[in-house]
């Protein structure tokens, strides 16, 4: 019924038929045609052909007022779609385990929302189910973890690289064997653990220490189980908890050997208390990835947040 309003509106504009199919450049039996057309839809006419110039019928007024609305809401949309591909509104929804909600994406949300500053950012901290299943419904639109996610739903981009270190309490006597081995807080955030030619510790000098680790059905706890079962020790697990940054505090407490990332300890003050040990285990190395359900549309808001987040990947999101 408003699908040909803009000859319609023509014709109004113009008063004439001839008049406004040379504005449309058109022909005017063509653009009676047409008006006559939507008239038989409409069941009643809009124009009142008798009068010279011609006039609109009522139902013709009341047409004209219904098309200058709708292109009214045009013009309204058209600016807001403007405004969102120059990323001058929009919503962001972002989702990350604590540690990296906690430590990790802030600083990304901070340069892009300096960037953008009228993009409304959501952040939502949880494990990874949880968040998964946001991401899955749509009410996420990156999700940033390092749990591997189905390959066939959602589409993952490397992020960062973490690798997984022993922090020791100070004051357990194992460290006395280990000693030219140890690492402090400084060390890791100079990256001395990746250096290949600095050795890994045996796992044995601790086989007697207590431990604390994650539960069961956790990326780090399986990982933990194949390093202890390749270094032939079976760990004393004292405290079974939900969460690394947790794990890592009772170490600090003096409560337990723990495997943490070193996000964890280049994120946190340096503790005095925690000796850190490197492991040559390739189960210690993991990628964390930026991840968003396949098929989705790729927002502007979504792609630079990927290019803050990863440096360099602008060519890469331009070509899908």
């Amino acid at each position: 019924m408003f699908s040909g309003m803009n000859y319609v509106y023509e014709v109004y504009k113009a008063r004439s038929f001839s008049k406004a199919a040379e504005k449309l450049y058109i022909s005017q039996p063509a653009l009676s045609a047409m008006i006559k057309k939507i008239e038989t839809k409409i069941g009643m006419p809009l124009f009142d052909r008798s009068m010279n110039p011609i006039q609109l019928t009522e139902c013709g007024k009341k047409y004209i007022k219904t098309a200058e609305k709708i292109m009214d809401l045009e013009d309204e949309f058209a600016y807001y779609v403007g405004n969102l591909s120059e990323l001058k509104t929009g919503h962001l929804s972002v989702g990350g385990t604590y540690l990296f909600s906690a430590f990790i994406i802030p600083p990304i949300i901070k340069t892009f929302g300096e960037a953008y500053p009228h993009v409304k950012i959501s952040l939502f901290e949880g494990d990874t189910p949880l968040l998964e299943g946001k991401l899955f419904a749509g009410e996420l639109d990156l999700l940033i973890d390092n749990y591997i996610l189905d390959e066939k739903i959602y589409e993952k981009k490397v992020f960062m690289e973490e690798h997984l270190i022993l922090a020791v309490p100070a004051s357990f006597a194992s460290n006395r064997r280990a000693r030219k081995y140890q690492m402090t807080a400084q060390d890791i955030r100079n990256n001395l653990h990746l250096d290949p030619s600095f050795l890994g510790v045996p796992l044995k000098y601790f086989k007697e220490d207590p431990f604390v680790v994650l539960r069961s059905h956790n990326d780090t706890r399986e990982r933990v189980e194949a390093i202890c079962h390749r270094a032939g020790i079976q760990p004393n697990y004292v405290l079974k908890l939900n969460q690394l940054l947790t794990t890592y505090h009772l170490t600090e407490y003096g409560m337990g050997v723990s495997f943490v990332s070193d996000t964890v300890v280049k994120s946190l003050p340096a503790d005095p208390e925690v000796i850190y040990y490197k492991v040559d285990d390739p189960e210690t190395v993991r990628e964390v990835y930026l991840y968003y359900r396949k098929n989705k549309y790729l927002t502007r808001s979504m792609s630079e947040f990927i290019k803050f987040a990863i440096p360099g990947i602008d060519l890469i999101i331009d070509k899908k």
